[in-house]
């Protein structure tokens, strides 16, 4: 094993804990660099903005080039995980624009915390550490943050992971997947009986917002997503595809391909006397205050399921619904995000709004 020659200090205090971690003064900030020579010449550096992980990434590196931890062939120990982060973020994170935000958001957060770090030190009980971190957390809102969203944290880092495996050979192995992931809760996959849905469905037809009916019904009739159905443009349906039907395209969805949706019966009549008066580009459901933005329902779906008697029932649980509709009068249960192609199955809720 080579052993470590430190560079000299340009500190003046000789410490054998600031040995070879160079003070810089910027104009307005510090930084401090540590630099660890081997002998051969290879030489590693990094700076960081407190002394305190300085300190550390010297510690944890002198440990592992001491127990033959260090494989200086291998590129985990050439790049960290800010770096690994930052390619992913330019060359990975564009193709998904559907949830870009959030998945930086969650791995900018990773970066914050972890990101120092060379991607060999980043271990399965460091990341499960982080992980209770975040359970433990308190949100803007002022409450704990949800087991779900914990999962969605560990969900960006891992398909990081994944590249850095698979297309990029930065590592051997995802860490992320030998973790226990936290235990979501289930009551969102509630599901309503028939008295419950035409309770709701009446509720929102008496609706002080004029949208809130075509919305739920589209959301039970297609099985489509809340953003999906507010991010709609008349651009985007074809209410003559074929006689007595239409279609939906949607480009952008949740796993980034394209999905067509069928339309029939009561959905397309409904759609269809939407579409007068309304412009070929606009959306579907544009903001009374502001065309280019979706309406808000928060309130009036929230007033709806009030009036019609229901509690621990959420918008994706219509999703849900329609799936489990669509099981009954399938031979084998249908997942509705794997629909790709149609007409496999159309959806007609008909019955439903019959004695609305």
């Amino acid at each position: 094993m080579e052993k470590v020659e430190m560079s000299a200090s340009l500190t003046s205090k000789a410490e054998d804990g600031l040995r070879g971690i160079t003070m810089r003064t910027h104009k307005h900030s510090q930084s401090y660099r540590v630099r660890i020579r081997m002998k051969g010449g290879q030489q590693f550096d990094r700076s960081f903005k407190s002394k305190t992980l300085a300190k550390k990434w010297k510690r944890d590196m002198e440990s592992a080039i001491e127990h033959d931890r260090y494989e200086f062939t291998n590129p985990a120990t050439k790049h960290t995980l800010s770096e690994l982060i930052d390619l992913y973020i330019e060359r990975v994170l564009p193709s998904k624009p559907k949830n870009a935000k959030n998945t930086r958001r969650h791995l900018l957060w990773w970066k914050q915390e972890l990101g120092h770090l060379l991607l060999a030190q980043i271990r399965p009980s460091l990341i499960a550490e982080k992980r209770d971190e975040l359970l433990a957390g308190i949100t803007s809102s002022g409450g704990l943050r949800s087991p779900s969203t914990v999962v969605r944290y560990l969900s960006s880092l891992s398909h990081v992971f994944s590249k850095a495996v698979k297309e990029w050979e930065w590592v051997r192995e995802n860490p992320v997947l030998k973790i226990e992931k936290p235990r979501q809760s289930q009551g969102r996959k509630r599901v309503l009986d028939e008295i419950e849905q035409k309770s709701l469905l009446k509720a929102c037809e008496d609706s002080g917002s004029k949208d809130l009916f075509l919305i739920v019904a589209i959301a039970l009739g297609t099985g489509m997503r809340k953003g999906e159905i507010m991010g709609l443009c008349w651009k985007d349906i074809n209410l003559n595809f074929s006689e007595g039907k239409g279609i939906i395209f949607l480009e952008n969805t949740k796993n980034g391909r394209p999905r067509p949706i069928l339309l029939t019966g009561l959905l397309l009549e409904l759609l269809q006397n939407k579409r007068t008066n309304q412009r070929g580009d606009s959306l579907v459901f544009p903001s009374p205050n502001c065309s280019s933005r979706p309406i808000d329902i928060r309130s009036a779906w929230e007033c709806a399921l009030k009036k019609a008697g229901i509690e621990g029932f959420v918008f994706h649980g219509l999703r849900h619904q329609t799936a489990s509709y669509a099981a009954t009068i399938e031979d084998n249960p249908l997942v509705i995000g794997e629909l790709h192609s149609y007409p496999k199955i159309t959806f007609d809720f008909s019955s439903y709004f019959s004695d609305l």
